[in-house]
C-alpha cells in the first residue's frame, strides 16, 4: 500500500521545520534573484546565491485511543483493529521517510508512551503495542492523552489523535495542541453505533461504564432519535476541529479506509498550493 496508494503522498504533504543552509555558489540564469548572498557578492565581484536544503525529519506522534468502546465492531474488524492497522500505516510512512515516529496509547488515562524514535525496529515495537497491548482502563480520557502528548513533546509534532470520540469535553486540551502541533483528528466509527437496524428489542451495554439499557429498535421514531443523536454528536466534534483548523478523518469499520486518506492527502495538497 505504501508502494502504490501513497507514494510520495505523505512526504508532499507533511514538511520539516525549515530551511538550511547548504552552501554559497555562483549567480546562473534562471536562479532567484532574491537568493544572492550580497555580502559575499561584494566581496568576491562576482553574484553568488545561497544554496538551501529542506530540513526533511519529522517528530510524527501517534495517540491511539485503548479503550473498551473500540472493541465494537459490526463487521469482520473492530473500531480498535482499523486503528491499529490505519496507525501502523502511518507509522511506516514516517519511518520511510527517515522521520521519528512515538507512541502514546490511552484509555481513562495514558497507558503507555514510546519516545519518538527511527528505525524500522522501533516501527515494528510500536506496531507491536498498538497490536497486542491490552489496557487495563475502560474508559476514554482524550483530554490527559492531549496534555500528556503536551509535556513530553517539546518540538511541533504531526500528531494524529485515532479515537471514537466518546469521552467527556477536551476542547480547552485540543485547543493547546492545535497550537502547538499539526494535529489531525481521526474518527473511527462503527455504522451500527450510527443506525439500530430493527431487531425489535435488545438490551444494549456501555462497554465502559457497564450500563445496560432495554431499546424497542422496532420504534421507527426510537431509531430516528437515535440516528439524530449521533448525527448532532458528530456535526458538534467536526464542526469544534474546523474552529481549530485540525484537519478530520472520518474512518468507519466494514469501509475500505484508502478513498478517506486519499481526500485527506488531496486536500492537503490544494491547501499547500493555495498557501
Amino acid at each position: 500500500m505504501l508502494n502504490t496508494a501513497f507514494s510520495g503522498q505523505y512526504r508532499s504533504v507533511f514538511k520539516g521545520r525549515g530551511m538550511n543552509f547548504e552552501e554559497v555558489r555562483e549567480y546562473q540564469a534562471g536562479d532567484e534573484v532574491r537568493a544572492i548572498d550580497w555580502n559575499v557578492t561584494a566581496r568576491m565581484g562576482d553574484a553568488y546565491i545561497k544554496k538551501f536544503t529542506e530540513e526533511r525529519e519529522l517528530i510524527v506522534m501517534l495517540l491511539v485511543d485503548v479503550s473498551q468502546s473500540g472493541e465494537f465492531g459490526s463487521s469482520d474488524m473492530s473500531k480498535r483493529e482499523l486503528a491499529a492497522e490505519v496507525a501502523c500505516l502511518f507509522a511506516f510512512s514516517a519511518i520511510r521517510n527517515n522521520d521519528k515516529v512515538g507512541l502514546i496509547l490511552f484509555s481513562n488515562d495514558v497507558e503507555l508512551f514510546v519516545p519518538p524514535a527511527q528505525g524500522r525496529g522501533h516501527a515494528l515495537r510500536i506496531i507491536r503495542e498498538i497490536l497486542f497491548y491490552e489496557p487495563k482502563g475502560k474508559g476514554t480520557n482524550i483530554a490527559a492523552a492531549l496534555e500528556y502528548a503536551n509535556r513530553v513533546l517539546h518540538r511541533r509534532a504531526v500528531t494524529f489523535l485515532l479515537s471514537d470520540f466518546q469521552a467527556p469535553d477536551f476542547s480547552k486540551a485540543l485547543t493547546i495542541t492545535a497550537c502547538r502541533h499539526d494535529l489531525i483528528a481521526m474518527m473511527v466509527l462503527d455504522p451500527r453505533e450510527e443506525d439500530f437496524p430493527d431487531v425489535g428489542r435488545v438490551i444494549l451495554e456501555d462497554a465502559e461504564t457497564g450500563e445496560r439499557l432495554m431499546v424497542n429498535t422496532s420504534d421507527r421514531q426510537t431509531r430516528l432519535a437515535f440516528h439524530n443523536a449521533v448525527e448532532d454528536r458528530l456535526q458538534l466534534l467536526q464542526t469544534e476541529f474546523r474552529r481549530r483548523r485540525v484537519d478530520t478523518i472520518v474512518l468507519r469499520t466494514g469501509q475500505d479506509y484508502v478513498p478517506a486518506l486519499r481526500r485527506f492527502f488531496k486536500t492537503r495538497e490544494r491547501r499547500l498550493v493555495q498557501a
